[in-house]
C-alpha cells in the first residue's frame, strides 16, 4: 500500500518537473521595458519616404492601395512605417496633385500618349506603359502579354517604356520607347517597319518624335511634360 502511494506521488510530480521553477512570466523590470517599447511613438516618415510618395502619385500608375503596399512591403520592407502617417502623407500629396491638375491643359502630353498607344494596339502592336523596371522586364511582360492575347496571330510587334524611362521623363528628359517585331530574328528587317508605325501614331497624336529610322536606336518623344491623370488616386476603403 505504501509502495503504491509513493509511485502515485512520483507520477504526479513528473509533468511539472520537480524542483524546477514553473513561473514563466518575465521579471517586473523586463515587463516594464517591453511595455515602454510598445508605447513608444513611431518615427515620422523620412524624407526618402515622402519623396517616394510624391513620385508615385505624380507617375499616375499607382492607385491608393498600391501606394501602401509598395511603400510598406517593397520600398521600405525593413522599416516599421506608421500606417497613419503613411495615409496622412498620401492624402496630402494626392490632394495637392489634384489641385495642380486644375491648371493643366485640356489635353496633356500623357493624354496624347494614351491615344497613340490605343491606336498602336488596334494595329497589332502591343503597347505597354510602365512595363517593369528595366528593358528586359519590359520584353518579358510583352512576351507574357502575347502568350495570353486573344488573337496572337494578329500581333506584329511591341512598344513599351519601363520604370527607368519613366523616371527620366518625369525629370524633364525625353521619353524613350523600346520597340520591335514579334520575332527577334526579324529585328533588323522588320524593326524599322514597326518603328515607322509607332512614329506616325505618336506624331498623329500631337507628340514630337526623334528617331533615326533604324532598329539600332530607340524612339524618343521629346519636349514632353509628364502630366498623367490618375483617377485611381481617389481615396478608397481597404484593409491593409
Amino acid at each position: 500500500m505504501n509502495h503504491n502511494w509513493k509511485t502515485l506521488l512520483l507520477l504526479t510530480c513528473l509533468p511539472v518537473g520537480c524542483g524546477e521553477n514553473t513561473n514563466t512570466e518575465a521579471p517586473p523590470q523586463v515587463a516594464v521595458e517591453q511595455a515602454q517599447q510598445e508605447k513608444q511613438p513611431a518615427s515620422p516618415l523620412s524624407q526618402e519616404a515622402q519623396n517616394q510618395i510624391d513620385w508615385m502619385v505624380r507617375s499616375g500608375f499607382y492607385d491608393y492601395s498600391d501606394l501602401f503596399r509598395t511603400l510598406c512591403l517593397e520600398v521600405f520592407p525593413e522599416e516599421e512605417l506608421d500606417i497613419k502617417l503613411v495615409k496622412q502623407a498620401c492624402d496630402q500629396r494626392i490632394q495637392s496633385w489634384q489641385r495642380e491638375q486644375k491648371n493643366w491643359p485640356a489635353v496633356t502630353d500623357c493624354d496624347r500618349l494614351d491615344k497613340a498607344f490605343e491606336k498602336l494596339e488596334e494595329q497589332g502592336i502591343i503597347s505597354i506603359q510602365f512595363a517593369g523596371n528595366t528593358q528586359s522586364d519590359g520584353y518579358e511582360i510583352f512576351e507574357d502579354t502575347l502568350h495570353t492575347h486573344d488573337h496572337p496571330a494578329s500581333v506584329i510587334g511591341y512598344c513599351f517604356f519601363h520604370k527607368q524611362d519613366l523616371e527620366r521623363v518625369m525629370d524633364g528628359k525625353d521619353l524613350v520607347l523600346s520597340f520591335g517585331p514579334v520575332n527577334p530574328e526579324d529585328e533588323k528587317s522588320r524593326g524599322p517597319e514597326i518603328g515607322k508605325i509607332i512614329q506616325q501614331e505618336l506624331k498623329q497624336a500631337g507628340l514630337k518624335v526623334k528617331w533615326d529610322g533604324t532598329f539600332n536606336e530607340r524612339i524618343r518623344v521629346t519636349d514632353m511634360t509628364w502630366q498623367k491623370r490618375n483617377p485611381a488616386c481617389k481615396p478608397i476603403d481597404f484593409e491593409f
